[in-house]
């Protein structure tokens, strides 16, 4: 059974919706009991960094997010919920992510226009699973002012006035930039990818 957890994001009928739509059962969870017995787990996320990291620690969800993950259940964040996976953000630099990798997510530069919402390319690399089964660069839908810089663990790049993290994978961890939701029938695909991990 596949876990979203419900924190107040906006995108979260969107995601059900699409999940229905695969055929993929689910259930929505909203405190670490829930998150225990997960065996895979979607965080959308939508708004402001230090919202979400707040509204965690309101539900004292944290520790039981990290520790899941860390035990190897399969986890796919959308957007902020990729975010989330690093140790800070310049949107809310008091507030801490769930450091599980390196580094800070950063603004787009004062030049770009934000937030970069739209339909972009995605650029994979070292064969993202993701993207399996998806004809090299695909098209999917972004909203968003703040990104991942890249790093080992970038599985696919977008580009909007720099390069930055679109698709990230390191082991039972996959995070994406872009919405699936509301990227149509490749973002079907990339959904089913996922719920079809081991």
């Amino acid at each position: 059974m596949i876990t979203i957890l419900d924190y107040g994001a906006g995108n979260l009928r969107s995601v059900q919706n699409t999940l229905a739509e695969i055929g993929a059962e689910y259930e929505l969870v909203r405190d670490a009991t829930g998150l225990r017995l997960a065996t895979k787990i979607i965080l959308p996320g939508v708004g402001h960094f230090g919202q979400m990291m707040r509204a965690l620690d309101r539900m004292q969800v944290r520790e039981a997010l990290i520790g899941r993950i860390r035990a190897g259940v399969p986890f796919l964040g959308i957007c902020l919920g990729l975010q989330a996976l690093f140790e800070s953000s310049e949107e809310a630099p008091q507030e801490h992510g769930l450091g599980l990798f390196p580094g800070e997510i950063r603004r787009f530069p004062a030049t770009a226009r934000v937030p970069h919402m739209g339909w972009n390319e995605v650029t994979p690399r070292n064969g993202a699973k993701l993207l399996a089964g998806i004809a090299p660069h695909p098209y999917l839908y972004f909203a968003h002012s703040y990104y991942a810089p890249l790093n080992d663990a970038t599985a696919a790049t977008c580009h909007y006035t720099l390069d930055y993290t679109a698709v990230l994978e390191s082991h039972n961890i996959f995070g994406v930039q872009f919405h699936p939701e509301k990227s149509g029938p490749l973002g079907l695909t990339i959904v089913k990818n996922f719920v079809d991990t081991g």
